[in-house]
């Protein structure tokens, strides 16, 4: 051999040793198979597929009626599940507090009330200096504003509101202002769904509480109560409008848009409380819009918005479900809308405020010639944070507080039974409730060969996995010399994160099939990634569940087409620990062994440390702890063998 071709060879046979073959394996492992837009196309059509349609009825009456039914459905599968209940049970308590000066017309008065027991929301009332018989209420929600309910915009609608007449409930929301905490962060609710209770449920107590005690003041007409807001105060005016018949007039401001609109704009998405997990299993936002019918409805929009919910894409989908309905109910004079061009922008600005009091008076005072749409000068009028404070109690509970005092004694089921004669039979049982609890499916793999090579007595080949005809799954599959055994490989990294344990494995003479199920690794959406997980939610599935159930698919097809057996299950990384889990807990035959690489100890965790669905979103699957944590899922997969390594694959 010449001396150049000796050294060559020693070069390639250095590169397919141990450590260094890592560095061979990595872009072997990283190249695309399914391309960067699959995963992203696959979310929307499986999503858009799932949102129910308008149903197409033919009368006024035959509305109401099905509008009734999508209400107790909304109310009762949706909302008030797990401990909401018993929140949706307690009485109203509600404090008034200081009177402080407004401006000339009116003043400003002070409370707090409970949305749920410990949960306190702070409130400023507008009150009209001269109040003669009963008056239009007014109820004021805002939106993601760091300052709450002293936003300048919104104190200048209440004032305005104010002296017009109408009396006006300027609301704190949740995660805003003055309860803008740690424990109410953005993405905490969902903790709550993981512990059964709908995250959801205190959003709206906070707004339905509102209204009883705006409608307990003996000056409050019942027949005229309007509730308006901007961006997530939109969000909140047409959900409360749309599930609560006695808000008789509703103006949400580029607050929200229908599912199938959200699919298709990233913009739109929506945050946790306007994706709650099930709600378009009985409702799209096109339906509680069409709900507001024959009430009054102003649906206002923005030509340039620069946040979300842009009048060219928001706006027409709803008019085209709404605008029928309401003409059934010959109103369709109540249903209005407007497109802000000036300044265009996520604005709830002065023509957007004058467009509100012209509904408001046409509405509220039809004939009175007097009422004047025009805004009242109030910036002088604007009051400072401070000013506006509202005491709150020092324990005041909070999304975080709520989850933990929930998860204080869960799991709820049967302990583990100590016996082989009543661990089988309580297996089945909890196998069965679990795969319900994560929405598991039983899908059927059909693989695509997607390319292969041999380098060095290394065989390495992609495929691509589909799962019935909704989801494709990225997989490497590698072979050197011949395997005694088949280990399928998952990571919170994706599979390009794993050459180090791909390395390992094929040194032990295993087959080697990395792959990357919904949402991870190259089937991870490139924007707004965990934002498609709530809306998968939404429609009615988990994806926990997803993930699982493509694993277990991959499992069975790896065990009838390769020969060897049932698989090895090895997960790498807390999050891929979870749903490896579910997998083995779940498929019996086709997964013989489990092995979890830096495992996560327990659910509870999410809630010690006050983990946001943002983080980790498949961990948040409804209702998951309050029936199981890792323990009893591990526990589902005996007497198969479970290995718990948390070493990193370079100890």
């Amino acid at each position: 051999m010449k001396p150049s071709l000796f050294v060559a060879a020693l070069a390639v046979a250095a590169s397919l040793s141990a450590p260094a073959q890592t560095n061979v394996l990595a872009p072997l492992l990283a190249r695309d198979i399914i391309g960067p837009n699959l995963a992203l196309a696959e979310v929307q059509d499986y999503t858009e597929n799932r949102i129910p349609l308008m149903p197409a009825v033919k009368s006024a009456a035959e509305w109401e009626k099905e509008t009734a039914r999508l209400r107790r459905a909304a109310h009762d599968e949706v909302i008030f599940r797990g401990e909401a209940r018993a929140w949706r049970d307690a009485k109203t308590k509600f404090e008034w507090l200081d009177t402080i000066p407004g401006g000339p017309g009116y003043s400003i008065r002070k409370l707090r009330y409970e949305a749920l027991p410990g949960l306190w929301i702070p409130g400023l009332l507008y009150l009209p200096e001269k109040i003669t018989g009963k008056v239009p209420v007014h109820l004021a929600v805002n939106g993601h504003d760091g300052v709450g309910k002293t936003a300048p915009y919104k104190q200048i609608r209440c004032i305005n509101l104010a002296k017009r007449g109408v009396i006006s409930l300027n609301l704190e929301w949740l995660g805003m202002g003055q309860l803008r905490t740690p424990g109410f962060a953005h993405y905490a609710m969902n903790q709550l769904d993981l512990c059964g209770s709908s995250g959801i449920a205190p959003f709206y107590l906070a707004m339905s509480r509102a209204l009883d005690i705006l409608l307990a003041l003996p000056e409050a007409d019942p027949t005229r109560v309007a509730v308006s807001g901007l961006s997530g105060g939109g969000w909140q005016t047409i959900f409360i409008s749309s599930l609560d018949t006695r808000v008789t007039l509703a103006n949400p401001v580029a607050g929200y848009s229908s599912f199938r609109t959200r699919a298709r704009n990233f913009s739109d998405l929506g945050d946790s409380e306007q994706t709650p997990s099930d709600l378009a299993t009985v409702v799209d936002y096109a339906h509680l819009t069409a709900m507001l019918a024959p009430r009054g409805a102003l649906l206002t929009y923005n030509a340039k918005d620069n946040c979300c919910f842009a009048t060219g894409h928001a706006l027409q989908p709803l008019l085209d479900a709404a605008g029928p309905v309401f003409k059934l109910f010959k109103a369709d004079a109540k249903l209005r809308w407007h497109n802000n061009h000036v300044p265009g922008t996520h604005n709830f600005e002065q023509e957007n405020r004058e467009v509100l009091y012209r509904m408001l008076g046409d509405t509220f005072f039809p004939g009175d010639k007097q009422f004047e749409a025009k805004e009242i000068p109030a910036e002088a009028e604007v009051k400072k944070p401070e000013e506006l404070n509202v005491p709150l109690p020092t324990d005041n509970l909070d999304f975080n507080q709520l989850a933990l005092r929930l998860a204080k004694n869960f799991p709820r089921g049967d302990s583990v039974p100590l016996s082989p004669a009543t661990l089988g039979k309580w297996q089945s049982a909890q196998r069965a409730f679990l795969g319900g609890v994560v929405r598991a499916k039983h899908y059927t793999v059909s693989a695509e060969l997607a390319g292969t090579e041999t380098t060095n007595g290394l065989t390495v080949t992609s495929w691509r996995l589909r799962m019935g005809d909704a989801w494709t799954v990225p997989a490497v599959e590698l072979i050197k010399g011949t395997p005694t055994e088949t280990v399928l490989l998952v990571g919170d990294g994706g599979r390009r994160a794993l050459a180090a344990d791909v390395d390992k494995l094929l040194a032990e003479g295993k087959r080697v099939v990395a792959v990357d199920p919904f949402y991870f690794g190259e089937s991870r959406i490139a924007q707004k990634d965990f934002l498609f997980a709530l809306l998968v939610a939404a429609v009615g599935d988990r994806p926990l569940g997803l993930q699982a159930s493509q694993l277990t698919a991959t499992a069975r097809w790896l065990a009838a087409e390769r020969k060897l057996g049932p698989v090895k299950l090895m997960s790498v990384g807390p999050r891929a620990s979870v749903f490896a889990t579910v997998a083995a807990a779940l498929e019996e035959k086709s997964i013989g062994s489990l092995e979890l690489r830096q495992p996560l100890g327990s659910l509870q965790e999410l809630l010690t440390n006050n983990v946001g669905v943002n983080q980790q979103p498949e961990l948040f699957c409804f209702g998951l702890l309050e029936q199981f944590d890792v323990p009893q899922l591990r526990a589902l997969v005996v007497p198969r063998p479970v290995n718990l390594d948390n070493s990193s694959p370079t100890q």
